[in-house]
């Protein structure tokens, strides 16, 4: 008896060789396939109207389409919306929805809990279970472009998807789940499925180096950077990565990123942390840091979790702290805290995971250690 394939793991090319090698049909049946469920959202064979009886019947007993279970879906009451998605082996993972006036944003998982272990993020401290699958990645799109569909959710008229920007800033480090990513963004990118712009998906890491530069050769979307402190001694504590690869070298592969088109920026993510990284002297290191590299900033207000012992710097000061990098002429935005009363802002999504990692055990409460150096 042959195995039963789950088609939302297949690209395009994984659907074509399906096709033509397992199947002995034509290629374009892919393409017809791939339309079928990223475009339309069906899952039912017997409604694929343009494929003949007796391959419907084929498909059936060598393949299905199945799609995590919707646990729970809560609404923000500034429209954010968040999904709460159950995986075949028990795990749960987060996806949320973001509605501006121009554009519709889906944050993505790409793994169940997170490998990294930063310290105010509330993923880290549900440790870590597996990496997620093609096809559990890109059913988080699949799942709420048509439910949203469904319920009559439209971006406007001249934009055919309801979901028009995609963010690999779910739970998870996306670098470390580098095939899957990569193969799920590029049929997220793909013009039988989702259709998106590669300027229109963006990617977030703390900063593993080789997989950045190999991302720039084979998938290079936009990129955004956790960086959260001025130097190594901060860094390190709170995103442990540095430890690995320092400030000086993420900086490099950055500028490497970007360096052959002048148009392209990487974006900077710098959380803020009452009298850790927040102080104006902290500003002036950011500027002088990112001098060399084409960049922007976004600054983050510190979105609390249970038992964090960080807090949120004071509006008056991430005001003070932006005004400073304005001055010196970078592009600099304070982020809009969006979902937080349903915990889907940043650095906030947990799901439910099954920690391998034991990391929940050995978590005594974070007491961060105030940090006046900077440079």
């Amino acid at each position: 008896m042959e195995n039963v394939v789950n088609l939302l793991n297949f690209d395009r090319q994984d659907m074509t060789t399906f096709f033509t090698e397992q199947l002995g049909e034509k290629p374009f049946r892919a393409t017809q396939l791939l339309q079928w469920i990223h475009q339309q959202g069906v899952t039912n064979f017997d409604e694929m109207t343009n494929f003949s009886k007796a391959l419907r019947q084929r498909l059936q007993t060598v393949a299905c389409i199945t799609l995590p279970k919707v646990v729970t879906t809560q609404k923000s009451a500034d429209g954010t919306r968040k999904w709460l998605l159950q995986l075949a082996d028990g795990n749960c993972i987060e996806t949320v929805f973001i509605p501006e006036d121009d554009r519709g944003t889906l944050c993505v998982s790409s793994q169940v809990g997170c490998a990294l272990d930063c310290r105010f993020c509330a993923t880290a401290q549900q440790g870590f279970n597996r990496n997620l699958t093609l096809g559990e990645i890109i059913a988080q799109l699949w799942l709420a472009e048509h439910e949203l569909r469904a319920e009559g959710y439209q971006l406007d008229e001249s934009y055919a998807r309801v979901i028009s920007n995609v963010v690999m800033m779910g739970m998870g480090e996306p670098l470390a789940n580098f095939n899957h990513v990569v193969k799920a963004m590029k049929l997220m990118m793909d013009d039988f499925a989702y259709g998106l712009s590669w300027r229109r998906i963006t990617l977030s890491t703390a900063g593993i180096v080789p997989a950045l530069l190999r991302l720039k050769e084979e998938c290079p979307v936009n990129l955004a950077v956790s960086l959260h402190a001025t130097n190594d001694e901060l860094r390190n504590q709170l995103v442990p990565i540095n430890q690995k690869y320092p400030i000086a070298e993420l900086l490099a592969a950055c500028r490497a990123y970007v360096e052959e088109d002048n148009r392209r920026r990487v974006t900077f993510e710098y959380v803020m942390l009452k009298g850790i990284n927040d102080t104006p002297a902290h500003a002036r290191a950011l500027v002088k840091l990112l001098s060399h590299v084409p960049s922007k900033v976004n600054l983050i207000p510190f979105n609390p979790f249970p038992q964090t012992g960080f807090e949120r710097s004071d509006p008056a000061r991430i005001e003070t702290f932006r005004d400073i990098l304005i001055q010196a002429g970078m592009i600099t935005l304070t982020r809009k805290t969006r979902g937080d009363d349903i915990d889907a802002a940043c650095g906030q999504l947990a799901g439910k995971v099954q920690d391998r990692s034991r990391r929940q055990q050995k978590h005594v409460p974070i007491i961060p250690i105030k940090q006046e150096s900077c440079g």
